[in-house]
């Protein structure tokens, strides 16, 4: 896994995140692990202090991510029906933050993931001005995961066949979005398809092309 240019922040006590490592299991290496405890506030945008704190790339301490998707009328509604906590009140969602947009205040990206396998059912990228946030992407064709890297968004989708069992994708796609100051544009995407060796010996290294 790329790591995050921003803090990974965790709704509830705990949350079903996305590991690091990825092979042709489908789910990445990991499971369900991080947890940290997010501060109860509304998400109509920062406050002058948070700002201040926003601007050297520290998590917002005033955001609600699942208040911002709740609201949010570009969230879909099988998403938002389906997001409840997993437990108590540990909600499916991994939350970073981080400059990806170049706005005065950090971008939040909200993955949404599954509480049965971790998988990820969309992801979000939210922009402030100062005063209030605002959708600028969203992807909720699952599996899917977006995390920050050095300035650009990536977003990782498995791909499935036909016949391919959850836990065997035939492949992933790797792609890279930057913004241009309306909106991201892809900017590179890498496809690696696995092989079907999945039981007896170890598995090849995937065949892997790039798009520029």
């Amino acid at each position: 896994m790329l790591m995050s240019a921003g803090t990974v922040v965790l709704v509830g006590t705990a949350v079903f995140a996305v590991g690091c490592a990825t092979g042709g299991t489908g789910l990445r290496d990991g499971g369900p692990a991080r947890t940290e405890a997010v501060a109860k506030a509304t998400p109509s945008g920062p406050t002058p202090e948070d700002s201040a704190s926003a601007s050297s790339g520290r998590p917002l301490k005033k955001v609600d991510p699942v208040g911002l998707l709740m609201k949010d009328p570009k969230v879909s509604t099988e998403v938002k029906r389906d997001l409840k906590p997993c437990s108590g009140k540990e909600y499916p969602v991994d939350v970073s933050y981080g400059k990806v947009t170049g706005g005065p205040v950090v971008d939040i990206v909200v993955n949404v993931l599954s509480c049965a396998d971790a998988l990820g059912r969309g992801t979000y990228v939210y922009r402030s001005d100062g005063t209030a946030y605002e959708n600028v992407f969203s992807d909720e064709q699952p599996p899917v995961y977006s995390e920050i890297d050095r300035g650009d968004l990536v977003v990782t989708k498995q791909v499935y066949g036909k016949s391919d069992a959850l836990a065997y994708p035939s492949g992933e796609d790797v792609i890279t979005y930057r913004w241009n100051g309306e909106k991201f544009t892809e900017q590179d995407r890498v496809h690696s398809e696995y092989s079907n060796v999945v039981d007896g010996g170890v598995q090849p290294a995937p065949v892997t092309s790039q798009k520029n």
